[in-house]
């Protein structure tokens, strides 16, 4: 009998939580604890210097503490969303849950607190005790009305953020979904009539921020399961719902609905009708925001008005309104400027930054999160996805512009576009390194043309070329199809404007082109006739010969096939007495930094004067990323012990090198640990020339190479940059099928910097 799929999801769910360790949070120290001299500087007595310090003033704590980059996570379980209230302890896998998020997304750590309290004052009381452990306070599932007391006696009585979530994080996405759906519907806040459900802190939380937004508050009607929220009424009232309370005679939503222009729903199941729908004004909007089922599903909404906007709190339909898009990064950028409240300026800064963001091109990063999904602006795509990157420097940065503007700043920032690089290299793990090439690249604008031209990856790349370097992408293949995929992918290029096309199934330069390569290949076996096929068929030997006449600086392919058929036309057409293939180095980036491997593909089996010559084009290319080279020669052999391999190859290279006077570090043969290990290495062997940890492994073999790029980047978490082809003068370099888009647009800034850059 086949499983229950119910119950295998909550099993699947159960397991998820407790394997291979319960829970869903560790804590790992972020310095070392590996002697005598580790401890007496942690703990006692190195620990006091800090501790005076802070006592000497408060607010280096973020100086000499975690604190600055903490937030409590606080919730007494009485109203968990879908479950309702649970009490604390049950509460505790959504706040562990909340704190992972807060790290992946923002890289803010965090503790999860459950509090055992119902009564609000005293709740404060707890929370306000823990201000000199954090930098911020996150209020969860607490129920309404206690969290509005809650709130505001924490935010009286404490110097840091107080963010209820629940609250303001749910309108703030709301706010800018909100915004974002009026764009597309062609209305604004002060003209539209709004009919709310739900009275709770989130639905009221929604209705003052779309106040804030321009709505007239005549114009809002909130009901609750008791009905319209009236002047007069006392049952089930409280003065949060009293500020929205109309003079009229009308009790139902039923009778409320008429004209509305923007329903809200933040209350249960069912609550609104079809027929209620065909009752809202023209291009409708609808936010059914209960989970797991919202007020009315989205198929039966269309059926009565298919020009519906709509919006859910569900994943598996467009247009989630998920607090992961607000709540890291508010909390990110009020962290960062060591702001002392979340005001309402800082709010609608979120707004806009998140609003603003869904409308620009959607991120590569996104789409692969998200493939098959349309993600173009429009009535299905209001907001961005959660995994869109560009969230934590735009809508953080916002945030801390405007917490300096209001004066809420204590650590003001001298150069916000220095601040959301920063935040860029936090989330793009290049991005860092990369910059001194970027740098170098924007100073000639070289013409780069891509082989697999039809390829998404490439298609995204040349969209971020535009954006952020002064190349000039050339893209190999049919426009149709370039177009079509452009137009589908919601990308603001355009063919001919933006960006040059080759059409190898009818291009008027195709007979330039096989002249050019037969001209080339005629004493090596290539007729005419097969001349014209290859520039018919083989994008990589079109994109070459292009590099070769001089209307394109520099070729990138490789992003499917194998490395060695590209490296073969490369070479074919644009090799020369001294521009040959002398290896392929690729930079991985890992958490510790950054660890060069060589040769991964051009040699199998290198010779000792392949071998230097690869350690000095790595230390060429090293000094690219302003980093000095440190280069280990790898292998089996230790300093000597085996007399034959790939040791004695590398000790011959290391004799080649020593002819003449270097400009770079290099030692071996060695095995890797001894190259990563400067105190094993000292102990080995006393009189070796290297100074600290290794930065580039050149190994005697490919399949090492390979195999020791390949584990990096699958089990280390290592992001590659490369492989760089080094030996062709950047003319040419050959990815391979794994590489995202943000790959190819850092190679393209490599391939973007004129040689005369780095010698």
């Amino acid at each position: 009998m086949a499983d229950n799929p119910s119950e295998t999801a909550r099993q699947a769910a159960l397991d998820y939580h407790e394997f291979p360790k319960p829970g869903k949070l560790e804590i790992r120290a972020t310095k070392p604890m590996a002697n005598g001299r580790d401890l007496s500087r942690a703990y006692s007595p190195g620990v006091a210097e800090a501790c005076l310090e802070i006592q000497a003033d408060n607010s280096t704590a973020a100086r000499y503490t975690a604190r600055g980059n903490l937030v409590a996570v606080v919730s007494n379980g009485t109203a968990v969303l879908g479950l309702g209230n649970i009490g604390a302890m049950a509460s505790k896998p959504v706040m562990e849950g909340k704190a992972v998020l807060f790290k992946k997304f923002a890289g803010i750590d965090c503790f999860d607190i459950e509090l055992d309290e119902t009564d609000p004052e005293k709740l404060a009381d707890i929370v306000c005790a823990l201000e000199p452990t954090f930098g911020a306070i996150n209020l969860e599932d607490i129920k309404a009305p206690d969290c509005f007391i809650v709130e505001k006696l924490c935010r009286e009585r404490m110097n840091i953020p107080v963010f209820h979530d629940d609250q303001h994080g749910t309108a703030i996405v709301v706010g800018a979904a909100a915004t974002n759906a009026l764009h597309v519907a062609g209305k604004a806040f002060e003209d539209i009539k709004i009919v709310s459900t739900g009275g709770g802190a989130a639905g009221i939380a929604c209705l003052n921020m779309l106040l804030k937004l321009g709505v007239k508050r005549e114009n809002v009607w909130l009901c609750d399961v008791n009905g319209l929220v009236y002047e007069g009424r006392t049952e089930d009232m409280n003065p949060q719902k009293a500020a929205f309370a109309q003079a009229s005679d009308k009790r139902t939503l039923a009778e409320v609905i008429e004209g509305a222009d923007l329903f809200l729903g933040l209350s249960g199941p069912g609550v609104l009708k079809p027929e209620l729908v065909s009752q809202m004004a023209k291009r409708p909007i609808i936010f059914a925001l209960a989970n797991p089922t919202p007020e009315i599903m989205p198929n039966i909404a269309r059926e009565i008005a298919p020009d519906a906007i709509i919006a859910t709190g569900r994943s598996d339909f467009p247009n989630q309104v998920n607090n992961v898009l607000c709540f890291p990064f508010i909390f990110r950028g009020a962290l960062d400027v060591g702001a002392t409240e979340i005001n309402d300026e800082m709010k609608i800064a979120c707004i806009e930054g998140i609003a603003e963001l869904a409308r620009a091109t959607t991120s590569a990063e996104a789409a692969a999160a998200y493939q098959g999904e349309q993600l173009t602006f429009g009535a299905d795509y209001l907001i961005p996805k959660p995994f869109d990157p560009r969230l934590s420097s735009i809508v953080s940065s916002a945030v801390a512009r405007a917490a300096m503007e209001t004066g809420v700043a204590t650590r003001p920032l001298d150069d916000l576009e220095a601040y959301r690089r920063k935040l860029d290299a936090s989330v793009y793990k290049s991005a860092l390194l990369m910059r001194p090439v970027f740098q170098a690249a924007a100073t000639a604008s070289r013409k780069i043309v891509f082989a697999e031209g039809e390829d998404e990856r490439v298609l995204r790349a040349a969209q971020a070329i535009l954006e952020e370097t002064t190349e000039l992408p050339i893209l190999i293949g049919r426009p149709e199809v370039i177009a079509a995929r452009c137009e589908r992918m919601g990308l603001e290029i355009l063919p001919d404007r933006d960006f040059s096309i080759v059409n190898p199934e009818n291009d008027p330069r195709y007979r330039d082109y096989w002249g050019s390569y037969h001209e080339i290949m005629a004493r090596r076996g290539v007729t005419p006739d097969v001349a014209r096929a290859i520039m018919r068929t083989n994008t990589t030997a079109i994109g070459a010969v292009m590099v070769h006449r001089g209307e394109a600086d520099s070729l990138i392919c490789g992003t499917f096939g194998e490395f060695r058929w590209h490296l073969n036309y490369i070479s074919q057409i644009l090799g020369t007495e001294t521009q040959n293939p002398l290896g392929a180095l690729s930079m991985i980036i890992l958490e510790d930094g950054p660890l060069f491997v060589a040769d991964t593909h051009v040699w199998s089996l290198p010779t000792p004067e392949q071998l230097a010559k690869t350690a000095i084009g790595a230390a060429r290319h090293v000094r690219r990323f302003g980093i000095t080279p440190n280069i280990a020669f790898c292998s089996q052999s230790q300093f000597g012990n085996q007399a034959q391999g790939s040791g004695k190859r590398l000790r011959d290279a290391i004799a080649i090198l020593d002819r003449e006077p270097r400009d770079f570090s290099y030692e071996g043969e060695m095995n890797v640990d001894a190259a990563l290990n400067p105190e094993l290495r000292e102990r080995l062997c006393p009189q070796n020339r290297l100074e600290g940890t290794a930065n580039v492994l050149i190994f005697g073999h490919a399949d090492a190479a390979s195999a020791t790029r390949n584990i990096l980047k699958v089990k280390a978490g290592g992001l590659e940059v490369g492989p760089i082809l080094m030996g062709m003068g950047n003319r040419a370099h050959i990815v391979t099928p794994s590489i995202t888009p943000r790959g190819l647009l850092n190679m393209a800034a490599v391939a973007g910097t004129p040689v005369s850059h780095y010698g």
